[in-house]
């Protein structure tokens, strides 16, 4: 039998099979009725399993989502020697989905704690990214990098571009930054 990690625990197949359902059910049920609309109930009666069983893996739509959001991430193959790249990939990510990225933004900013981790996990998954696609570490670089994204995403998260015009900016900042 082989074993998967969730944020909240180990996971046998069977296991790891429900935590799959219930995120794809999120990107759907996200898609119908926007972050607003979202309740772990209702992902659950899509993924076809009994609430209790999803608040077993998930502790709120804000779990939910960013959990998503980090099995995407995690998925995204790395670039090699183009900082510049990686981060509007990292960005893209979720840009053709404009309610997943908006209900994602909002969810990776909740306070709960399996949120705060899940958070840990995407920012040091974004930094390993940025100092193997820049081929070494460099903190003041990759501090400008960091920031610069974050602040990408806060942007288009609040409706001021769109999170593909956020890639493309991000883009050129980091190429500004690196020359």
């Amino acid at each position: 039998m082989s074993v998967h990690e969730s944020t909240r625990r180990r996971l046998s197949d069977r296991q790891a099979d429900t935590v799959r359902r219930l995120t794809d059910a999120t990107v759907a049920e996200v898609r119908e009725t926007g972050y607003d609309g979202l309740t772990v109930r209702n992902v659950a009666r899509r993924a076809g399993v009994a609430a209790a069983t999803a608040y077993t893996y998930f502790t709120s739509k804000n779990h939910l989502l960013t959990e998503v959001f980090w099995r995407r991430l995690e998925a995204l193959p790395r670039t090699d020697g183009d900082a510049a790249q990686a981060l509007r990939e990292i960005v893209l990510l979720i840009a053709s989905e404009p309610e997943l990225a908006a209900a994602c933004t909002t969810a990776v900013l909740a306070s709960d704690p399996d949120v705060r981790e899940l958070r840990l996990r995407i920012g040091l998954n974004i930094h390993q990214r940025l100092v193997h696609a820049l081929g070494r570490e460099d903190g003041v670089v990759l501090d400008a990098l960091e920031m610069a994204y974050s602040g990408a995403l806060l942007q288009a998260g609040m409706g001021y571009m769109s999170y593909t015009e956020a890639a493309d900016r991000l883009a050129e900042v980091a190429r500004l930054t690196l020359r």
